[in-house]
């Protein structure tokens, strides 16, 4: 067929033409039919438009299961660009235990903001709810049964006494399968990821470590923090401190940041996910505790791992392995000591917060709505 403009004329005519010897009622009901879907069209970019909340929270497909690692790594990439740089310019040494104001984590942070610092309560438990209604309202109650009830019954279950080998501290989500140690398995693709990984986030936590101290005489190195411990040392140097990236410490550790973009379960969107370097020094015992969820498994990856070393969740220990992932679910009462000598040096491990492998993705997507940081 020939294309030219005389040709394209004659179509042009022939439509008008058509169009003023159509009768009335065909017009009106073309133009209603145009009117529903462009008012379709709007009903639906608004409810599915993103909300503005802290963190960078973005929903991810309905049907689907994690956000491609370019994805992530753009939206970690932004937050770090906007978050406030929560530094610690270094803390005092000194004897086995910290200062008030050395204590570190969202235990210990004093913060209002701060799920685990909350009590237990009805205001907890209310602001869970309004937070899932909100969800709902924005976008669907499909697949939220577990959710639900988890939320439902959270006042009833952390307010119980009873002494329990599995408690977290700040939410639980009923019918997940649990177990104190996790098989490689469960994260397979980001566990295999990160051991490739293993020389790289060596050399950087190598590189951190030895900056020499601040000017005002600290015993630590700028951006580690010193946490509560009844006997020696623990130290952490957090990229991603509950679902906040913390900027000057991942500018410090490019290839590590990059690593955490590629995963496709790390936890990057609310207050349970975590991501640092954790050393523990010669002679240092954690005391036992619960996490603050069951939704997620901790991933200990051996950087320098001396011998009499161990981690010990619910009742069952295990050894870490330099260059292995260890996978667990911390809201098991848990506990780590490291009972070698100074000639050993610490123990260090990267650790990492990922997805319990069966969390829907669909109650993923509510929870980090839920517990988007600051909400």
């Amino acid at each position: 067929m020939e294309w030219s403009l005389e040709r394209m004329r004659e179509w042009v005519a022939g439509g008008m033409q058509s169009v003023r010897e159509c009768e009335g009622g065909a017009v009106g009901t073309a133009l209603c039919l145009a009117l529903l879907f462009i008012w379709y069209c709007y009903r639906v970019g608004c409810e599915h438009s993103v909300p503005s909340l802290r963190g960078g929270y973005t929903p991810e497909t309905r049907g689907g299961g994690a956000l491609p690692a370019s994805v992530l790594t753009s939206d970690l990439s932004s937050r770090l660009a906007s978050s406030k740089l929560r530094q610690v310019g270094g803390v005092s040494g000194g004897g086995g235990g910290a200062t008030e104001e050395e204590l570190n984590g969202f235990a210990y942070c004093q913060s209002p903001e701060c799920f685990r610092c909350s009590r237990p309560g009805e205001g907890l438990n209310q602001r869970l709810y309004h937070s899932l209604q909100d969800y709902a309202k924005r976008y669907t109650w499909a697949g939220m049964g577990r959710v639900h009830k988890g939320v439902r019954d959270q006042g009833r279950y952390l307010l119980c006494s009873r002494p329990s080998i599995q408690k977290p501290e700040v939410f639980f989500l009923p019918d997940l399968p649990s177990a104190p140690f996790f098989s490689r398995e469960a994260q397979k693709h980001d566990v295999e990821l990160l051991e490739r990984s293993f020389p790289a986030l060596l050399a950087e936590f190598e590189s951190v470590y030895r900056l020499p101290s601040s000017r005002t005489g600290s015993s630590l190195p700028p951006g580690w923090k010193a946490n509560s411990t009844p006997r020696g040392h623990w130290w952490t140097f957090y990229l991603v401190n509950q679902g906040t990236p913390m900027a000057l410490n991942a500018r410090r550790c490019p290839r590590t940041w990059r690593v955490l973009g590629q995963l496709r379960t790390f936890i990057s969107n609310n207050v349970f996910g975590n991501a640092c370097f954790s050393v523990l020094s010669p002679g240092a015992t954690i005391s036992e505790h619960y996490g603050p969820t069951n939704v997620r498994l901790r991933c200990h990856l051996g950087l320098k791992v001396p011998s009499s070393c161990e981690l010990v969740v619910g009742g069952e220990p295990q050894c870490w392995s330099e260059g292995s992932c260890l996978l667990f679910d911390d809201s098991f009462l848990h506990t780590a000591f490291h009972d070698g000598s100074p000639e050993d040096g610490p123990r260090v491990v990267f650790m990492v917060d990922l997805w319990h492998p069966n969390v829907a993705a669909a109650e993923r997507q509510a929870l980090d709505y839920i517990f988007t940081p600051g909400r």
